[in-house]
């Protein structure tokens, strides 16, 4: 094993980030099943999952859903000495992606990368600012070294769980802006929405044995300023798309990305009800996307609720 660097999924912020650690003169391993590009001097593209192995830091630039199965069939070539990474938002049958790689894997070394990073801004080198989620303080310096050159603030905490929770949160209401531009909402209005949909979050979160600043920090309300700043996330579209009645079951197809917000609802209202977290905002926002409830009545729902003290 050599310090090149695998990065799993060939979409966007998987080539985003394989153009950073070429940048930082890493050799980059870039698994596709189906590749978009070619490679480059430094990025060698591979369909053999198992070129991944021969990494020390290996990326999770794939959809939640599909992690579990990734990591298991990468797992037997892997070890101790391999740190992880991922930079999903979902939650898998109400795990977060450490646990599952922690539970599929033989590394215990693994990170969750989040924040407003943009593939376009890593591709570019444009400056920004993310947060990587860590027990293990190499783990973060591994990361660091791959952004050396992008100008690019990694910020790290060992509040895992926390930088899990709030990434999924923004994931799901990133869509919830994004309809509500569609719709003509005020600004204000998506502005309540969105703040007090991440303090209801961090109630959840320390419910969970999470810190509630992090829901407050680059992980969540620093991630949706940038949705605010119209960063063309994938999820903003989704939530135009589902604005002009395209079906929820479709949506994912025309934004021509797996969408993780949509299915981060089921989660949601899961942990809501297992800690009897007072969450009205975000249990509509979820009982909209589960299908539950049209968005005319939850928003009237919502703007007829008596309010108290912030």
């Amino acid at each position: 094993m050599n310090e090149s660097v695998a990065i799993l999924g060939g979409g966007s912020f998987g080539w985003g980030l394989a153009d950073a650690a070429a940048r930082a003169g890493r050799e980059v391993i870039l698994w596709s099943r189906n590749p978009q590009r070619e490679g480059t001097e430094r990025i060698r593209v591979t369909q053999a999952l198992a070129d991944a192995a021969d990494a020390s830091l290996v990326f999770f630039a794939i959809p939640s859903p599909f992690v579990a199965d990734v990591a298991s069939e990468l797992g037997a070539r892997l070890d101790g000495s391999h740190f992880l990474v991922h930079t999903s938002r979902g939650v898998v049958d109400d795990r977060t992606l450490t646990q599952v790689l922690r539970a599929t894997t033989p590394c215990r070394r693994i990170g969750a990368l989040a924040g407003p990073i943009h593939a376009r801004d890593l591709t570019q080198g444009a400056p920004g600012a993310g947060i990587i989620g860590t027990r293990f303080p190499e783990v973060s310096e591994a990361v660091r070294d791959v952004f050396s050159r992008q100008r690019l603030h990694v910020y790290s905490t060992d509040d895992v769980h926390g930088v899990e929770l709030a990434s999924t949160v923004v994931g799901l209401l990133s869509i919830v802006v994004g309809f509500g531009l569609e719709t003509g909402l005020r600004i204000g209005t998506l502005a309540m929405i969105a703040t007090r949909g991440m303090t209801e979050a961090a109630r959840i979160g320390a419910a969970l044995g999470a810190r509630p600043e992090t829901f407050h920090g680059l992980a969540g309300a620093g991630d949706l300023l940038a949705v605010f700043g119209g960063d063309g996330r994938p999820e903003l579209e989704v939530g135009r798309r589902l604005a002009a009645g395209v079906p929820v079951e479709e949506v994912g197809k025309q934004a021509g990305a797996y969408i993780e917000g949509i299915h981060g609802a089921r989660w949601l209202s899961h942990f809501i009800a297992r800690t009897h977290t007072d969450a009205p905002l975000l249990q509509l926002v979820a009982d909209v996307f589960n299908g539950e409830r049209g968005v005319a009545r939850a928003l009237a729902e919502l703007m007829s609720r008596e309010v108290d003290s912030e």
